[in-house]
């Protein structure tokens, strides 16, 4: 690959944007009415496409790339840096209608930076539009969010990375099996941009032109298959010592706890669906392998039902203790433990 997919596979245009529709749909209506203002905030985790809608709404009302700017505003968040800027805002544009300044990571300014920042979006140049965009919009002075059109970015869903990473990869020549595109768009974590990043590094190090689930979580550090069925198979069988090894095993190969409880997660949300819903098995395809599909069918048809709801319910519970455990794998290890009390 001469050029990182990230860069690559950037939209270049609002057509190519996926997942904010919505967004998409109202500035394009301001633009063809040209009735866009001259201040927005542009919200949400990191990766789902702020700065990249920032540039293509600057090319859209036709401002060339040398009446473009953007600004950082973790490396220069100081009230000097904001002087500035606001400075340069009074210059006419070199040669477009519009100067439009991008400023990342606004929620990084300081105090004094922010009021004065605030005295340019009260009375903007007609020339002038700022687009701000952070990831922690609660951090930012209500004065300045009352000044801006604001726009809130969503999350891509799990089957919306997927169903990214798969064309990706299609696109590069390389088949990407639902299971692997499963375990990117894990590590991808909510992100356009990390998930193309998780898929660079397998398209670098996959041998084939076809990668399935293993060699994915192989390149990526995703825990064994094995190791996932094995807290099933625990819980199925009654006995905490084979799940509680399997968690151990994990520790000491440095899996992180998060993916490897949602991998968990996911094959018993994948038994309960085939129990309650059995028509919906033929959605579970591309999901898991036919080997652990078959497996899954077992727990599903198991008559003691020990991998139940309340199960369930246990180790999403310990989803929410692993951001603050001082030892990683202890949400998962008392999910075990506590499964054995949630029979039935």
């Amino acid at each position: 690959m001469s050029e990182v997919l990230y860069r690559k596979y950037r939209p270049k245009s609002f057509a190519d944007v996926i997942g904010q529709d919505e967004i998409v749909s109202v500035l394009k209506k301001s633009i063809a009415d040209k009735s866009f203002g001259h201040a927005y905030l542009f919200s949400g985790g990191r990766g789902t496409g702020k700065t990249t809608v920032a540039r293509i709404f600057a090319s859209e009302i036709g401002t060339s790339a040398t009446d473009l700017f953007e600004i950082d505003a973790a490396s220069n968040r100081g009230i000097d840096d904001v002087r500035e800027l606001r400075e340069a805002v009074r210059t006419a544009p070199f040669e477009s209608k519009y100067k439009v300044y991008i400023v990342d990571e606004v929620h990084m300014l300081t105090k004094e930076a922010f009021n004065a920042l605030l005295k340019t979006l009260e009375e903007p140049p007609e020339h002038a539009v700022f687009i701000l965009a952070t990831t922690e919009k609660e951090k930012l002075p209500d004065t300045v969010i009352s000044r801006c059109q604001t726009f809130a970015f969503r999350q891509p869903s799990l089957d919306e990375l997927k169903r990214f990473v798969i064309d990706v990869a299609k696109k590069e020549s390389v088949k990407l099996d639902g299971p692997a595109a499963e375990i990117v768009a894990m590590f991808g974590d909510g992100s356009f941009r990390d998930s193309l990043s998780v898929l660079e590094k397998i398209l670098i190090s996959a041998e084939g032109r076809s990668v399935g689930q293993e060699e994915a979580a192989k390149i990526v550090g995703a825990p064994k298959n094995s190791l996932v069925n094995q807290v099933l198979e625990s819980i199925a069988l009654g006995t905490s010592e084979l799940g509680l090894r399997a968690v151990n095993a994990a520790e000491k190969e440095h899996i992180d706890m998060k993916i490897y409880l949602k991998l968990i997660l996911q094959k018993m949300r994948g038994v309960l669906l085939i129990r309650y819903a059995p028509s919906m098995v033929e959605t579970l395809e591309d999901e898991f392998t036919p080997d652990d599909l078959a497996l899954l069918r077992t727990y599903a048809e198991d008559k003691d039902k020990r991998i139940n709801s309340r199960v369930l319910s246990i180790f999403l519970e310990a989803g929410d203790m692993l951001g603050y455990s001082a030892i990683p794998s202890l949400p998962i290890e008392l999910a075990i433990i506590k499964s054995f009390g949630a029979e039935k």
